[in-house]
């Protein structure tokens, strides 16, 4: 039935998403969920939406998401655009603000929905090499192009680049967009937001997936100045007015309101990466630095997609990615302490 396709989608690659199973007494370490449920507060708030109210259409413009998500960072909130996850956010700025003559850069090394995007979209772009070490090498981008995506911390990695670092490839583009996704600041990286104030050219996106336990109810947003943020209104607006739910947006508030939670919960994810990474190196692995709530290691003897597979068959998944440079890596999200020890577990039996 393909015949019937646009000639667009003949030429796509999409995006693989992780492996989501339904298998009993699973450990699932392999799509960076965060492994604590969301804040009371936020499940409250939930329920107090579901009502007569649910006939009606949300608000459009997310006035109180955006003001409490403006309030947090410090920021306007006409600087604050909102929608449904992350990838939402970033399909419109891929659409709205990195489609130009040249190419857009991005390592070859990070989050395989970029390259995917590009294809939807038409965007020329170029993959900068990371360093052996996996780092992201500022002085590659200082070359002619039309805009710069990051991933900081960089996905799959884990690396993280300083914030001055940041400031620096901004400075030094100022007539390109630079765009730095952080999905996983929260767990160890220096967040770009408080550069937005004096880069036009600079926009952050975020996501309450990872660090604040909502990657189901899907709500990401971007922060920049405001002829950054008119431009993903554009095309929002042309594609569906209404990207975010009722629930989303009040429990997205909650989310924000409650920082206890968010503090006590990402310590602990922390603290249970660095117990994870010194198991790990301890049964032979090398591990890539992380400042996200991942791992990325291989071992020196045991192929990547080898123990992929027997870590499956013990009830265990964590992420392989069979691509240049990166197949014999895995990447391994941080579970409880209970989880990562049935991982150290089998791992010691296999290596």
């Amino acid at each position: 039935m393909s015949r019937y396709w646009s000639s667009i989608v003949h030429r796509l690659t999409p995006y693989v998403a992780g492996e989501q199973p339904a298998i009993a007494d699973l450990v699932k370490l392999n799509t960076n969920e965060n492994p604590y449920g969301p804040s009371p507060h936020v499940i409250a708030a939930i329920k107090a939406q579901i009502g007569e109210t649910l006939r009606l259409y949300p608000d459009p413009s997310a006035v109180r998401l955006r003001a409490t998500i403006a309030n947090c960072f410090g920021v306007d909130a006409d600087q604050v655009f909102v929608g449904n996850g992350s990838d939402d956010v970033l399909a419109h700025t891929f659409q709205a603000l990195l489609q130009h003559d040249d190419p857009l850069l991005f390592p070859d090394v990070t989050y395989s929905f970029y390259p995917a995007y590009c294809k939807l979209y038409g965007i020329e772009f170029r993959e900068v090499p990371v360093g052996e070490a996996m780092q992201i090498r500022i002085a590659s981008y200082l070359q002619p192009c039309g805009a710069i995506i990051l991933a900081n911390p960089n996905a799959p990695t884990g690396r993280a680049l300083r914030r001055d670092e940041i400031k620096s490839l901004v400075a030094s583009h100022p007539d390109q967009v630079v765009v730095i996704d952080e999905a996983y600041v929260d767990f160890g990286g220096e967040t770009a937001i408080p550069l937005v104030s004096e880069h036009p050219n600079l926009l952050v996106i975020q996501t309450l997936s990872k660090s604040r336990s909502l990657a189901g109810l899907r709500v990401g947003f971007a922060i920049g100045q405001r002829p950054l943020v008119e431009a993903l209104e554009r095309v929002k607006d042309s594609f569906n007015s209404y990207p975010l739910d009722r629930l989303a947006m009040a429990g997205a508030i909650a989310a924000f309101e409650d920082q206890d939670w968010f503090e006590r919960h990402r310590d602990r994810v922390i603290a249970s990466r660095e117990r994870l990474k010194h198991a790990l190196q301890n049964l032979g692995f090398d591990v890539i630095p992380s400042s996200a709530n991942f791992l990325f290691a291989r071992h020196p003897r045991i192929s990547g997609s080898a123990l992929a597979v027997q870590l499956r068959a013990r009830g265990i998944l964590v992420r392989h990615f069979a691509k240049p440079r990166i197949e014999d890596y895995l990447r391994i999200s941080v579970g409880t302490d209970a989880d990562c020890d049935r991982l150290i577990v089998a791992l010691r039996e296999l290596t």
